[in-house]
């Protein structure tokens, strides 16, 4: 059982197109068997693998797919989120940084009443973050590379479909992610 720990299910939407591109939308192989069994999501693909009960055993999921289309309609404000609509660059830098050397800047800062919104917070290196502190961008002089603004879930997934750890998707999974390139015939 050991082997099948770490198995995990892509989700798919009903239009058989990834629920979600940032984050990747997976679920544990429990969590989708689960579904499965409850009739919730339709298998589409499933691991060489079983599970067994006493009386039966039970492929488990590599692709499932939503029985009921679900539109997401606003992008859930996370920093996750911030450094995906910013590209993983610091704004006022450039410098494009692994999420563990990034953090996220109030434009205004807090300490001056600023709020914590997409249009006023930004990825930002830890040494500009430091440097900038609680002052405006006038006292320091720093300029932001773009004005920060609240993405829609499709310019989520753009910027997550370049991010997405190719070499870690599993190879049942590949045919229903696609990074804009050619179908061979």
């Amino acid at each position: 059982m050991s082997h099948i720990r770490n198995l995990q299910t892509l989700v798919l939407n009903a239009d058989m197109q990834p629920l979600s591109w940032g984050p990747l939308s997976v679920w544990s192989w429990q969590d989708a068997l689960v579904a499965v069994l409850q009739e919730r999501v339709n298998p589409v693909i499933n691991y060489d693998v079983e599970v067994h009960s006493t009386r039966q055993s039970f492929p488990i999921p590599s692709v499932v797919a939503l029985k009921r289309f679900h539109k997401r309609r606003k992008v859930a404000f996370t920093r996750y989120h911030v450094f995906l609509r910013d590209r993983f660059s610091c704004q006022y830098c450039g410098d494009t940084l692994p999420a563990k050397d990034l953090t996220f800047d109030h434009i205004v800062p807090r300490s001056k009443g600023g709020i914590t919104t997409w249009n006023n917070v930004v990825t930002c290196c830890q040494a500009d973050n430091l440097f900038k502190g609680s002052r405006s961008l006038k006292q320091t002089g720093l300029r932001l590379r773009c004005a920060p603004s609240e993405p829609t879930p499709h310019q989520i997934d753009e910027a997550a479909k370049w991010h997405v750890s190719r070499e870690n998707l599993h190879r049942t999974w590949l045919d229903f992610l696609y990074w804009d390139a050619d179908l061979e015939a």
